[in-house]
């Protein structure tokens, strides 16, 4: 890791976590000059119902797919937290590890960022890190209401070497290879008896059955 690189952030409930998370993550941190890319597990998601597993099953998932990534790190600081995970707070946080001068990314999908005036303090989060809209390819960027779209047309950029002059500020949409991977899949999939294997890494997918998590029968 480099003192100063742009630091990348990827957030979710990893319920479990699967490929889809991690060729993101990958593209994000090869296309953008990341220094690494941090998996931050949210223990509360205050938009999405409860997840099916515990905080210590999900970060273990988590760190079993990194595994000899260098590149790749889990960071547990939501799960330390007895509040719901809001991302202003976890980039306070950041801001606290890391100094107010490292340029931050937070990587999202583009249907996560047509909600994100649903988030908290979101123009204040807007400023304090740089997003990275993953979409598909062929598809624009396009934000549905006037206050997001005129965010984004103040703040796009279309070279990711923007990222590195600021702390944050801009909004860099990516297109990524389009994997149709979904966690609520495959909770139904291991909840039906399916198999999930080739969705998840092979370690995740034999943690989960030495754990008995996502039991049939229930979705």
């Amino acid at each position: 890791m480099t003192a100063a690189g742009p630091v990348g952030i990827l957030g979710g409930t990893f319920d479990p976590i699967h490929h889809a998370h991690l060729r993101l993550a990958l593209e994000a941190w090869m296309a953008c000059g990341l220094d690494h890319v941090r998996f931050i597990p949210s223990a509360t998601p205050p938009h999405r119902t409860a997840p099916g597993a515990s905080a210590v099953h999900r970060l273990a998932m988590v760190e079993l797919a990194i595994a000899g990534n260098p590149a790749f790190v889990a960071d547990r600081r939501e799960l330390d937290r007895a509040m719901p995970s809001y991302t202003i707070d976890t980039v306070a946080s950041l801001r606290t590890d890391l100094g107010a001068a490292r340029p931050l990314c937070l990587i999202v999908g583009a249907d996560a960022f047509a909600l994100f005036e649903t988030w908290r303090r979101w123009r204040e989060l807007l400023d304090q890190v740089h997003l990275i809209v993953a979409h598909r390819p062929g598809f624009a960027v396009t934000p549905d209401t006037p206050a997001l779209a005129a965010e984004f047309a103040r703040r796009c950029t279309d070279d990711p070497a923007n990222l590195r002059d600021t702390p944050g500020g801009r909004i860099h949409p990516l297109a990524i290879t389009a994997l149709d991977i979904a966690a609520s899949r495959i909770r139904a999939d291991l909840a039906a008896g399916r198999s999930s294997r080739y969705l998840l890494p092979d370690a995740v997918v034999g943690y989960i059955e030495a754990h008995c998590l996502y039991p049939r029968g229930k979705a």
